[in-house]
């Protein structure tokens, strides 16, 4: 069986491990949960100390991160916060030495179908593809879980 982390960096990101069902290699999602974040002075950060040890109790043979970047118009504070969790996650990534897999946005979300759709599109996708997921009920938890979903569906 081979289990796969897709990650959505953000602080409002998600980590799901899609796990294969030995030789059909259909994956499924076994655990899942937000971005562990803290608090520092007045910004959240990624909490790595957390993140670590989701990674390695769910025993994740490789991890697909969401390559993402600066856009345009977002603020110097938003973009810096943005990257430390980036950061953070990469980091414990080549910690715990799991093989990291990169892809953008653009790349995953036109493989998953989702290019020109709205955001909450990734829900309804995942929903056809685990319907039995019931964390996708739920509109804001669910579109950041279809996300993780999907980015690590990419890793197949």
């Amino acid at each position: 069986m081979l289990r796969i982390a897709g990650i959505d960096p953000g602080l409002g990101g998600a980590i799901v491990v899609l796990e294969s069902n030995s030789f059909k290699m259909v994956f499924h999602p076994i655990e899942w949960t937000r971005m562990p974040t803290y608090i520092s002075g007045k910004s959240n950060r990624v909490n790595g100390t957390a993140l670590a040890a989701f990674l390695r109790d769910t025993k994740v043979d490789m991890a697909v991160v969401e390559r993402v970047g600066a856009m345009p118009g977002q603020g110097v504070t938003s973009m810096f916060t943005f990257g430390h969790a980036t950061g953070t996650v990469m980091g414990v990534l080549a910690a715990l030495m799991i093989p990291i897999s990169l892809v953008t946005p653009q790349v995953w979300k036109k493989r998953a179908g989702l290019i020109g759709k709205d955001k909450d599109a990734a829900r309804s996708i995942a929903l056809q593809a685990w319907p039995d997921w019931r964390v996708l009920d739920k509109k804001g938890e669910g579109q950041a879980m279809a996300d993780a979903a999907l980015i690590a569906s990419f890793g197949q």
